[in-house]
């Protein structure tokens, strides 16, 4: 009897993502989450530029390449030419969301896009080589930042949740992280409501997974998942940030 599959929805190959890496981890929970769904047929995936740049070698559904940070204007159109039919998710990184597509995302966010986001925040800049990002940490060394982020210079991290959560438009917005078991489970949860809430019409959805980069952090994958616990949690907490639906049924 078997008790572990493949999602149909993720292709059956080596991904290149480096070793202690959590896309991978989130790759497969989008896949499970499409297949439990039984959505593959209709999925359409915007990847933009960053370390997802080649999710289309790994998702079986339809998938478009978006310019840097312009993930969410593509999937936009992509949604709109074919609103009935077309499910619709951008997979992006905190460089491009937060960074370069800071505008996209937020007025997709006001106009409550029926779509739904997968912000992977790891708090650096990955493919391009470990430049300081809109979300790395007060005082994180990166390429760009060798003595440790300055808040006087550079301004504090960006919040992507919290920020939206004051707009009027989002419908569901939540931050979750991958660095075990119950949170893997957690995360999953969120990513499959924020699939539901599209196919349900009920707006823009965000599932912010709070991840790992061992490789620009300078640390081995258990240090790397250890630091998400212990240095980027407390600053970006877990949980709902905003649940329009869950808040009218509060009201009725």
């Amino acid at each position: 009897m078997a008790v572990f599959e493949k999602p149909h929805a993720l292709i059956d190959v080596p991904l290149h993502y480096c070793p202690g890496c959590t896309h991978g981890i989130v790759h497969r929970l989008v896949a499970e989450v499409i297949d439990e769904l039984g959505i593959e047929g209709k999925t359409i995936g915007i990847a933009p530029v960053g370390c997802s740049v080649m999710a289309y070698n790994y998702f079986n559904c339809d998938m478009i390449e978006a310019a840097h940070g312009r993930a969410p204007a593509v999937a936009t159109g992509v949604k709109r030419a074919d609103p009935e039919n077309n499910i619709v998710f951008t997979y992006q990184g905190d460089g491009d969301l937060a960074s370069i597509g800071m505008a996209e995302t937020v007025h997709a966010a006001a106009r409550n896009e029926n779509i739904t986001v997968i912000f992977i925040n790891n708090a650096i800049y990955g493919m391009t080589g470990g430049q300081m990002a809109p979300t790395s940490l007060v005082g994180q060394v990166t390429q760009t930042s060798p003595y440790g982020r300055d808040p006087k210079l550079c301004g504090y991290p960006i919040k992507v949740c919290e920020m939206l959560s004051e707009l009027v438009g989002p419908e569901y917005l939540e931050r979750v992280t991958v660095n075990n078991v119950k949170n893997v489970r957690n995360a999953k949860k969120a990513i499959k409501k924020a699939f539901q809430n599209q196919i349900d019409g009920k707006g823009f959805s965000l599932v912010e997974v709070v991840s790992s980069c061992p490789t620009n952090w300078g640390m081995t994958p258990k240090q790397a998942l250890d630091w998400i616990e212990s240095d980027m949690l407390p600053y970006y907490p877990l949980g709902v940030y905003k649940d329009r639906s869950a808040e009218q049924k509060e009201a009725e």
